[in-house]
């Protein structure tokens, strides 16, 4: 193949051309990326087999060639449907062949030809040519002197802009008369799109063709002119940047002969690099700027560059504009979620909630602030990684536990030493991303003394209408919280304080069942602590009735932290003996279990096995979980004085005096003397008294305490109650049923008396559970009573009987 050589541009040569007999059939020499026009001069690089081929035959006859350019210049191997049809008939100059065996040769346009048919020889083809003969020049009217003036001047102003063509070119142009070589000459030279030189090839019109010409020259000069402003708009740039270099260079000399090493330039030229790279918004791209000009004009060991070059680092290093992309997939989310928990459904239909809506509103929403309460253990926590994980996107953890100081949220401000910003934009930072999932732990257990109250300082940052322009006092700017998925956790509510809580999204996550314990324990803890230990399952084998006993025996707690030290022990035990050589199945079961984890822990909470006077069973709810709860009142002789035992709370104590007021308001129908009260001390304890208890939910339960000891009525030890009363009777509802029948359940109690208004709960208590329970509810305490006390009182006045502390 032919291809013209780029160094080398043809030039035409003046003068008419000789009249030559040119045969009408043409070795044929296709080329690519030039189209040749006639009179013009043009090194080609031959190269491939078949065009040697048609240059030595075209040498061997005539030295007569057409040259025909490629549509398409990648194809390697074209055949004629692949040329265009209009060409040039060439002469081959001179021939030389290269080391590499290509050929070089010149060859020199005689005329334009088309070749209207082709044969194909061994590996080339000949094509039968129709000569095209160039028409005479057209009149010269004042139109057509004013466009070969206007072409004239053009090719001067494309080479006065930088246009590379030949400096003879406007020697060779202003002696050119003829309208058909003019146009032809400065086609052949302006190096155009192959498309474009070959439509002005197949022009044959001499006025027409220089009026394409023209058009295109014009496009040319649009295109200079454009080029040249760019160039000079650079150049103005490239001169300031010479400038502030030159300035640089002097202030570091300087700088060098008052003993600075002129390091402060280069560390602020990194900044600069960073800067760019952090994606700032411009304000804060500012403030940095400023920053950064005033570290310039600084002695790099003053304290104050320290300072300002700290500020700088943190400032670049925090993830602005650096976003990770969630994963959308619900579907995918879902398996992840379930990968890694047990249960949960409310929390995980809440995060794919959230990534429904993500994934239909693509533009930016707001990140929820979600609060998960539970007792210790039930996954709060490594919920949050989950989370992460299944959204796609950086965890970040910070433990809020003991925090006193405001400035751990707000950080601390520049002017003291040693200052560094709060935990949330160290979190961020160390995420990388300015859409993380923030877990910030423990915000039930957040302290506050004179330093400062940091739960008002976490109301900005949990507000969703604030923290889009949190600012930290370290940072001094606004910094976006608005993408950051918040998720907090607590053990208790009580002590958040309401304006927090009002700004996040509680989901409660509630204590385990025997039953779910067992299923977490079979499908995750008992596969992990295998991993973690180094046994395998062929080592190991942990019953289901083991599993129970160990549940129910050796822990007691509504999480699963404990069991799940129990599980490690027993797969460290069995890892020393498969290290020392038994390298068989252990077996575990509820028979053999005590070999592992020794004596049980636990004893079985119920401790009445008959119905006594004045010992009520309530049931309680702590940060384990649900608890049984035991009230003992006592009479004697005395003056109305009540005493209170077992480190009760306010709240408690309150409720214990609403019990006794309403056991004296109900005298006269529980055949009690109304002056009963005077001559009667009651003592109220409730047992495990190093065990601190509050709450309202233990009202009933002293209020029957209260009057089975008045009335020497025992109480039901099958049956636990719970609910607050108040001086009318009324009992009302409360919270943690779910927890507190789970308690009732691994007690081996059945009956459960709650209050009416805590019907509507019942539909958190899992099915198997609620199944196998009987609830009785109550309204007023008349039904308490009728159904707690082994009979009913009696309906007419008596003396109250003389106390007796052994019956008790």
């Amino acid at each position: 193949m032919g291809k013209a050589d780029s160094d080398d541009p043809g030039v035409v040569q003046s003068g008419e051309a000789t009249e030559l007999t040119i045969p009408s059939v043409l070795p044929l020499l296709p080329v690519r990326d030039i189209v040749v026009f006639p009179y013009m001069i043009v090194p080609l690089f031959v190269g491939r087999e078949s065009s040697i081929s048609a240059v030595n035959e075209a040498i061997t006859r005539d030295r007569f060639l057409l040259l025909l350019t490629q549509k398409d210049p990648e194809k390697e191997n074209p055949t004629h449907e692949d040329l265009y049809t209009v060409g040039v008939v060439v002469t081959v100059v001179r021939m030389l062949r290269m080391p590499d065996d290509r050929l070089k040769v010149l060859v020199q346009g005689i005329c334009k030809a088309k070749a209207v048919n082709f044969r194909k020889e061994t590996n080339y083809y000949h094509a039968q040519i129709e000569r095209i003969a160039e028409p005479n020049d057209p009149k010269m009217t004042m139109e057509t002197e004013a466009l070969v003036r206007n072409v004239k001047s053009e090719v001067e102003k494309a080479i006065s802009l930088g246009k590379a063509l030949p400096q003879d070119l406007p020697i060779l142009i202003d002696n050119m008369d003829s309208v058909g070589k003019l146009a032809d000459l400065v086609a052949s030279n302006m190096a155009l799109k192959v498309k474009d030189a070959q439509e002005i090839l197949t022009i044959n019109d001499p006025l027409e063709r220089l009026k394409r010409v023209d058009e295109l020259l014009n496009k040319e000069l649009e295109l200079l002119t454009i080029q040249q402003k760019i160039h000079s708009e650079a150049h103005d740039g490239m001169t300031k940047s010479q400038r502030d270099y030159y300035l640089r260079e002097q202030l570091k000399a300087i700088q060098k002969e008052l003993g600075d090493d002129g390091s402060v330039g280069e560390e602020v030229e990194e900044f600069r690099k960073k800067v760019k790279k952090a994606k700032m918004p411009k304000e804060i791209e500012k403030e940095t700027e400023k920053q950064m000009r005033r570290l310039e004009k600084m002695y790099p060991e003053a304290a104050e560059a320290t300072i300002v070059r700290t500020y700088l680092e943190w400032m670049t290093e925090i993830p602005w504009g650096v976003s990770s992309k969630d994963n959308l997939d619900l579907k995918s989310a879902k398996e992840i979620l379930d990968e890694d928990h047990y249960d949960l459904e409310k929390v995980k239909e809440r995060i794919l909630e959230y990534l429904g809506v993500r994934k239909l509103k693509k533009n930016r929403m707001k990140g929820p602030i979600l609060c998960f309460v539970g007792p210790p253990g039930v996954g709060k926590t490594s919920l949050g990684k989950s989370i992460a994980r299944a959204m796609n996107r950086k965890f970040v953890r910070i433990a809020l536990g003991g925090v006193r100081d405001e400035a751990e949220i707000r950080g601390h401000r520049r002017t003291y030493i040693g200052a560094l910003p709060g935990r949330i934009i160290q979190g961020l930072k160390q995420a990388g991303t300015n859409n993380p999932v923030f877990m910030i732990d423990e915000i039930d257990k957040l302290g506050s003394d004179f330093r400062g109250d940091p739960s008002s300082a976490l109301l900005e940052v949990l507000d969703p209408e604030q923290n889009v322009s949190f600012v930290d006092h370290y940072l001094a700017v606004p910094f976006d919280l608005g993408r950051v998925m918040f998720i907090t956790t607590a053990n208790l509510v009580d002590t958040i304080p309401s304006a927090l809580m009002d700004r996040m999204e509680v989901i409660r996550i509630p204590g385990y069942t025997e039953e779910e314990k067992l299923d977490i324990v079979k499908k995750y803890i008992i596969p992990r602590q295998l991993e973690e230990h180094g046994i395998s399952e062929k080592w190991l084998e942990i019953s289901d009735d083991g599993i129970r006993k160990a549940i129910s025996q050796y822990t007691r707690e509504a999480g699963l932290r404990n069991i799940e030290r129990e599980i490690a022990t027993i797969s460290r035990k069995v890892a020393k003996k498969v290290a020392e050589g038994e390298k068989c199945l252990h077996k575990i079961n509820a028979g053999n279990l005590h070999k592992y984890l020794g004596i049980r822990k636990f004893l079985k909470e119920v401790e009445e096995t008959t119905d006594q006077i004045g010992v009520a069973t309530g049931l309680a709810w702590t940060q384990s979980g649900g608890e049984l709860l035991y009230v003992e009142v006592t009479l004697m002789h005395g003056k109305g004085k009540l005493t209170l035992t077992g480190q009760l709370g306010d709240v408690m104590k309150e409720s214990a005096k609403a019990a006794l007021s309403y056991a004296r308001s109900k005298a006269k129908e529980l055949g009690l003397k109304e002056d009963f009260f005077f001559k009667t001390d009651f003592h109220i304890h409730v047992p495990a008294g190093a065990i601190p208890k509050d709450g309202p939910s233990a009202g009933i339960t002293m209020a029957v305490a209260v009057i089975s000891a008045l009335t020497r009525i025992p109480i039901r030890h099958d049956l636990a109650m719970t609910g607050e009363i108040t001086l009318r009777g009324r009992v009302l509802p409360i919270g943690g049923l779910k927890e507190k029948t789970l308690a009732a359940k691994r007690a081996g109690i059945i009956n459960v008396l709650i209050p009416a208004g805590n019907k509507k709960d019942l539909e958190e208590i899992p099915p198997q559970i609620r199944k196998k329970m009987n609830f009785i509810f109550a309204e007023h305490m008349d039904e308490v009573i009728n159904n707690v006390l082994a009979r009913s009182p009696r309906l007419s006045n008596s003396q109250v009987p003389a106390p007796r502390a052994s019956n008790l």
